[in-house]
This record gives structure tokens, C-alpha cells and sequence, in this order.
């Protein structure tokens, strides 16, 4: 105790008791906030910190209720074209290509089946399957399989999720003996019915009604229907799109689907969605956590863009000492390049920019430029920059995003590597969401119509599990030096580090049973013919044959 505090003591005991309460708590307060985390990310008391609103709520409230807004946004951004068009093509060509082809891989040995009878089976069921994919499967009759693919990967990277509903046609159709059909549905559809939720107005005036919770103790996520337990058990499908302003006789219902059949256990509803947090039920636009930093790079190409147009037009200007009744557009522009819907007072009054043109000014008018200084020439340094800042969020590395590849070759195999590890994980995500769950209901039905025999399918579900067994593949890769992919592909199934089926899918996508087949035909075919010399190749790689021929 100081000597204030003896003082103060001694004077009136009550205050200096007061003093050194406060003191505690002070004492404990600064325990409190200056331990752990609250000296650096979590405190309170920086300058550089105090100004950081970080609020975050339940995955409905930060997810579901911010829905709405960063899908049009996205999509916006997709038809608008730049990185975003980019980003999403990117996707879907390396993740689908034309299309994930199924390939069944049974477990021969657990089934009691020779090697034999398993591949006359694979290829039988794989013909069977292609038989119907390559029909036009969806309930609209515009698309096969393949097709549904592409719809709805783009559908999850735009929108957040992808749906399509389970439906079977009264008959077979055409040359497609399977009734089996598929509904894919915009994620906007998917929605709470507006007389089942309540709304709440946010600060921006947008009145949402994305959470409702039932009489029976479940809740309605954005369409998404739970039990108390928060199981998934419907969904909510509006009949039409809840913000067409498309002239209609209907009005806006919604239909309740169930999310499986309790017959067979079959998903009624493939929902592709790939949550970022427990409890969350509704997906997020591929471009979310970039929106911002697009949309400031499309303005600010635009005004590049126009700055450049500008500077490039040469325009005269002739001033004028009286009146003139002339209008103030040169002759110089073309009528169809002229503003249009202008009244004679808007076009007295108007003055416009072209190649060669020459505008009258009328007595006493100036024409003064601004001079902004556009750093055109850091336009492409400062795009490459936020491009790989862009490209780091969507795990995408600025060489594969903007399509470039103009380091050296072990650089732009490393951007190689490393772009297709997340397209890779993409497609085994959607081939287990979407194309497995479709193969497995379109063998439900084959096996129950007689075309596929598939004995204890229906009676065990182990059985079942073990018939149901397929990979999917997709495009390959590519290779920026395919001498040396090769003599790797080689000394991996040399020294047993991989198989010449698992190789045949990275190098080229195809199908290594198939190229023996058609490389037997063609070895027959060519017997008797000369033989072709063989090809001497380096093992230097490619990289450096071609540093030398650039010296060359």
C-alpha cells in the first residue's frame, strides 16, 4: 500500500475500501482479457483490432439467411464473364469433361464368381447402363446422363447445391428399355413455403422467411425439412421459379418430397452439397468468399478498358464566335453508332466521342479533359496479382485459372499437380453424391426387370453392396511433357507402384481392358506387314531437347 493509500486509510477506511475493491477487479478483469488468444487474434484492446466486426452465428443465420443475395451474385458474375467464367468452366471441364463414365469393379471372390464370369458381368452391366445414359434420361426429354452431369456440377459451383428428383416414366421410351427419369430442379426452388415460416426484415429492407420451425418439433432449413433430431426428412419444391416474373396462370405452391422411398430405401432426392460446417443444410456458391474481389476486378477492367477507347479516339472540337443551328454530332459517326433515343433538345445539348470526329461547339463552350493517369501499364502485373489471390481461395492455382503456362516446366507441372488434386477430390465427391446413388437406383430397377442377374440382391445387403461396386472416370490430367509422364507411368508399374489399368486412367482416360482388346485386332491385322523402326527417346525430358533447339 502506497503512501496515498495509508492516507486515505486513515482518513475515511469506507473509501479506501471502495479503492481496493476496484482494484481487484480491475486486477481480475485484465487477467481476464490479457490471457491466451486476447494478446494477439482475439483481443479487444489493439488499435488494429477494434474496428473488426466479427460476428458469427449459427450456420443458418451466417449460411441460409445470406443465400438468396450470393447466388445472384454469382451467377451474375459467371454471365458476365473474366476469372469467374474461368474459374467455373475450369471446373467443369477437368473435374466431368464430357462426362464421368462408369466402370463396375466387382469383388469376384466374395460373390463365389470366377474371373471370368465378374468381367463377362462388368461388361454386360456397363453396355446395359450406357444403354440408358446415353438416352435422354431427364423428365424435360433434352438430356442424357452425361449431360445431367454437367448441369448439375454447374449447378452446386453457381447456386451452392444441386438437386435433381427421382421419377419414373409410365413406360419405356423409344430405345431405352428403363423407365428410370431424373428432375433436375434450380437450388431456387428449393424453398420454405411462405405461409409456414415467418419473416424478418434485415437492415438492407430484404424480408427473409429461410427458417421456420414445424408443430412436430422439426425445422424447415431453406426448403430443407429436419425432425427434432435434425435428420433430414423432405423437401420443399416450389412448382416455379420464386422470382420468375414470367406470365403465368399458376400460382406459387410447393410440394413436400420425401427424402427416401421407405419401400426401398432409395433416395427420392439427390441433393449435391458439400457443407463447410456441422448442422449446415444448404450449400455455398462456389465463388462466395471471392465475390467482392471479382466484381472490384471487373470495374476495374471496365475502366481500363474504356479509359483506353478514350485515349485512342481523335476528336476535334471547332469553337464558334455566334450562334449556330448546327446539331453538335460530326458526320464522322456512323448512325447506328450514334446514342440513340435522344430528343433534338438531348442531342443540342450532347456532344459524343469517336474515331475522327468533329464536334461544334457552340459561342463561348470549352471542352476540358480530365487527365486520371490509368496505370495501364501495371494493369497486367496488378490482374496476375489478384489473380493468384483469387485463384488461392478457390484452390485453383493463377496459371490454371486465367490458362497460362509460360514458366518452366517444372513450374508449370507443379501448378499442374496442384490444380487437379482439388478437381480430383471434386470428382470422387460428386461421383459418390450424384453418380453412384443414380447407378445404384438404375440397377435397382434392372435387376428387378430381369435384364441384370444380380442373385441375393434383393435379400442381403452386403450382396447387394458388393454388386453395386463401380469407379468412375473422368478426363486425364494432360501432360505438359508426356515423354517423361510416360517413362514415369513406366517405372511405376515396373517396380509395382501402380497397375496399368490405374495408369491408363491418369495418362490418357481410357479404359485399359478395352486398349488390349483393340491393340490384340490390330496386332493381327498388322501381321505380315513391315516392321516399323524403333523410336530412340531421350531421357533428358522434353524441358531441355527444347532449350536446345531454342539456341538452335
Amino acid at each position: 500500500m502506497n503512501f496515498i493509500d495509508k492516507t486515505i486509510a486513515w482518513l475515511s477506511p469506507e473509501r479506501a475500501l471502495r479503492r481496493e475493491y476496484a482494484r481487484a477487479r480491475l486486477s481480475l478483469w485484465r487477467q481476464f482479457t490479457n490471457s491466451g488468444y486476447s494478446h494477439s487474434g482475439a483481443s479487444r484492446k489493439k488499435k488494429s483490432m477494434q474496428g473488426w466486426d466479427s460476428t458469427s452465428r449459427s450456420p443458418q443465420e451466417d449460411i441460409g439467411n445470406n443465400l438468396s443475395l450470393l447466388r445472384q451474385r454469382s451467377r451474375d458474375l459467371y454471365m458476365g464473364g473474366g476469372i469467374a467464367t474461368s474459374a467455373i468452366h475450369k471446373n467443369k471441364s477437368n473435374v466431368l469433361g464430357s462426362g464421368l463414365e462408369l466402370k463396375c469393379q466387382l469383388n469376384f471372390r466374395m460373390l463365389g464368381l470366377s474371373p471370368e464370369q465378374a468381367k463377362e458381368w462388368e461388361d454386360r452391366t456397363e453396355f446395359e447402363f450406357k444403354l440408358w445414359a446415353e438416352s435422354k434420361v431427364d423428365s424435360t426429354g433434352l438430356n442424357d446422363f452425361y449431360d445431367a452431369q454437367r448441369i448439375m456440377l454447374q449447378g452446386w459451383l453457381l447456386n451452392g447445391d444441386a438437386l435433381a428428383v427421382v421419377k419414373y416414366a409410365d413406360r419405356p421410351e423409344g430405345m431405352n428399355p428403363y423407365r428410370l427419369r431424373l428432375h433436375l430442379v434450380e437450388a431456387d426452388r428449393l424453398c420454405n413455403p411462405s405461409r409456414s415460416s415467418y419473416g424478418f426484415t434485415f437492415m438492407d429492407g430484404y424480408v427473409g422467411n429461410e427458417y421456420a420451425e414445424l408443430s412436430n418439433g422439426g425445422k424447415l432449413h431453406n426448403g430443407v425439412e429436419t425432425d427434432a433430431n435434425g435428420k433430414v426428412v423432405a423437401y420443399w419444391f416450389s412448382n416455379k421459379h420464386p422470382n420468375s416474373l414470367l406470365p403465368t396462370r399458376e400460382t406459387l405452391k410447393w410440394a413436400r418430397v420425401e427424402a427416401t422411398n421407405p419401400i426401398t430405401g432409395l433416395p427420392n432426392v439427390l441433393f449435391v452439397v458439400d457443407p463447410e460446417r456441422a448442422e449446415q443444410y444448404r450449400g455455398v456458391p462456389y465463388l462466395a468468399p471471392v465475390i467482392e474481389q471479382l466484381k472490384q476486378m471487373s470495374r476495374y477492367t471496365e475502366a481500363e478498358i474504356a479509359a483506353a477507347i478514350i485515349n485512342s479516339f481523335f476528336t476535334a472540337f471547332i469553337t464558334t464566335q455566334g450562334q449556330t443551328n448546327e446539331i453538335p454530332f460530326g458526320d464522322s459517326i456512323p448512325e447506328e453508332d450514334q446514342v440513340k433515343n435522344l430528343s433534338i433538345e438531348e442531342r443540342l445539348a450532347s456532344y459524343e466521342l469517336g474515331p475522327g470526329t468533329i464536334n461544334v461547339l457552340g459561342a463561348g463552350e470549352s471542352v476540358t479533359f480530365g487527365d486520371p493517369k490509368h496505370p495501364v501499364a501495371g494493369f497486367e502485373a496488378f490482374m496476375k496479382a489478384m489473380a493468384q489471390l483469387v485463384g488461392a481461395a478457390l484452390d485453383m492455382p493463377y496459371e490454371m485459372l486465367l490458362g497460362v503456362f509460360n514458366s518452366s516446366y517444372s513450374a508449370s507441372r507443379a501448378a499442374l499437380l496442384q490444380a487437379w488434386r482439388p478437381f480430383r477430390d471434386r470428382r470422387d465427391w460428386f461421383a459418390h453424391d450424384f453418380c453412384q446413388p443414380i447407378y445404384e437406383t438404375w440397377l435397382f430397377e434392372a435387376v428387378a426387370t430381369g435384364r441384370i442377374q444380380a442373385p441375393g440382391f434383393f435379400t442381403d445387403p452386403v450382396r447387394r453392396k458388393l454388386w453395386s461396386q463401380a469407379l468412375w472416370i473422368g478426363p486425364s490430367p494432360g501432360q505438359i511433357d508426356p515423354v517423361k509422364e510416360v517413362q514415369a507411368a513406366a517405372l511405376r508399374i515396373q517396380h509395382r507402384f501402380s497397375t496399368h489399368e490405374r495408369e491408363s486412367m491418369e495418362l490418357t482416360g481410357m479404359d485399359y481392358d478395352n486398349n488390349v482388346e483393340i491393340l490384340r485386332r490390330e496386332y493381327l491385322a498388322a501381321e505380315g506387314l513391315p516392321d516399323v523402326p524403333p523410336i530412340t527417346i531421350s531421357s533428358e525430358g522434353g524441358e531441355k531437347q527444347n532449350a536446345e533447339q531454342d539456341r538452335d
